[in-house]
Order: C-alpha cells, then structure tokens, then sequence
C-alpha cells in the first residue's frame, strides 16, 4: 500500500492534533513573551535599586523567573485536578460540565467498558482485574495531582531562592525552606492563582447551564434546554 505525500501526512497531523498544537503554541508565544517582559520589569527593579542589571539568559534562568513560571504551572494544575475527582460525585443541573443527574459515583464496569467489559479496542490495561487497572482507572487524576504536586514544590523550592535573593539585596536575613513554606510570601502567591482558578471553573459550568457555543463540545446545543444535563453540543 503506497503512502501518502508528505504534504499530505502533515495536513493530516495538524488536524488530527489542531487542539493540541494550537494551545501547546500558544503557550510557548506565552512564555517568550513573559521571559522577555519578566526580563525587562527585573532589570528595572535591579537599576531602581543601583544594582548592575542581568543579562536575558541569566534572567530565564533565574530562581525569579522560575519561581513566577511554577506558580502558575501548580494552579492550572490544581485546577484540573480538583475538576477530574470533583465531577465524580458532585453534579451541576444543565450544565454540560456535570454528568447526568443519575450517574453520580465512578459507575459500573459495563459502562466504563473495563474488566470483562472491555472492548477490542480498550486500552490493555481498561482489561485489567488487578492493580493495573486500579490504577488506570484513574490515572488522569493521579498524573494531574502529581504534577500540581511537583509544581508546588517547585514553585517553594525557587521561590525561598527568589525571597532570600530580595532579603540579601535589602540586607536582611534570608530565612530557611521550612520557614518560608509558613511565610505569607509563599501563600500569597499560592492563593492568588488558585482563587482564580476556581472561580473560572465555577463561571464555566454555571455559565454554560444559559449561554450556548455553537459547535463546541464545551457547550450544549442551542436549542437545548436549560434543565438539560451532561448533554454536550
């Protein structure tokens, strides 16, 4: 069987994967643009303070600049993380978001097609009556927690770095990894990302219970009513 051209098998791709490509784009548009505005704004800082400015490579690699990537990163992570469990068990009416009213819970196995349900096509492990399929059965939730996770960790790990940098510069004592995980510092630039994360998620379910998006997954059909529940467009 001839393939097909090479122009061919790239059209394919991109729309097989226009999603993902679109908003993994995005978000390196995103970061050179706050790298290179990050960079600026620090280097202000640092000439208001009299001190000699850094060059854009030792910015990007900078505790500073890590530290506002990593925060960010743990709250989107969050975010869907709570979102995966969440919508296990607590439903919304009308919204597209929630599941139908009468599928609270994680479901039998004949509609999760897992274990003796499985079909030809089932990922191997969704066969699985052991810890394989334990385990893959919520796999998504436990990769998007973990990365939250590491994210976290990360964002306390350069961002005592970053405090102690700005304690040294105003001649003050840099504090220790365990303190600055109590210090308002960290919290705050925690809870800030996360409260608006969460409030994004709620406008988005109760929003799309009224508000319709032609064509979109994320929404029902226009002529749907507004009691209709886990019915996407």
């Amino acid at each position: 069987m001839t393939s097909p051209p090479a122009p061919h098998r790239v059209r394919r791709f991109v729309r097989h994967n226009g999603l993902g490509l679109f908003f993994l784009t995005g978000f390196l548009l995103a970061l050179v643009g706050q790298a290179v505005a990050g960079h600026a704004e620090f280097n202000n800082q640092l000439t208001a303070e009299g001190m000699a400015p850094l060059s854009f490579g030792a910015y990007v690699s900078s505790s500073d600049f890590a530290v506002d990537v990593t925060e960010n990163w743990q709250s989107e992570y969050l975010q869907f993380f709570l979102y995966i469990f969440a919508t296990v068990w607590l439903l919304q009416r009308g919204s597209p978001e929630s599941k139908e009213l009468d599928k609270a819970g994680t479901e039998s196995d004949k509609d999760q097609m897992v274990g003796e349900h499985a079909k030809e096509d089932s990922p191997r492990w969704a066969a699985a009556t052991d810890w394989r399929g334990v385990v893959y059965s919520r796999s998504l939730g436990l990769v998007m927690g973990g990365i939250f996770l590491l994210s976290w960790l990360t964002q306390s790990v350069t961002g005592v770095a970053a405090y102690n940098e700005q304690q040294l510069r105003q001649l003050q004592a840099p504090t220790t990894w365990g303190a600055y995980l109590t210090s308002a510092d960290f919290w705050s630039r925690s809870l800030q990302n996360w409260q608006s994360e969460l409030l994004a998620v709620a406008s988005m379910a109760v929003f799309a219970i009224y508000l319709r998006q032609r064509g979109s997954p994320e929404s029902k059909p226009v002529g749907a009513a507004h009691g209709a529940t886990g019915v996407e467009g």
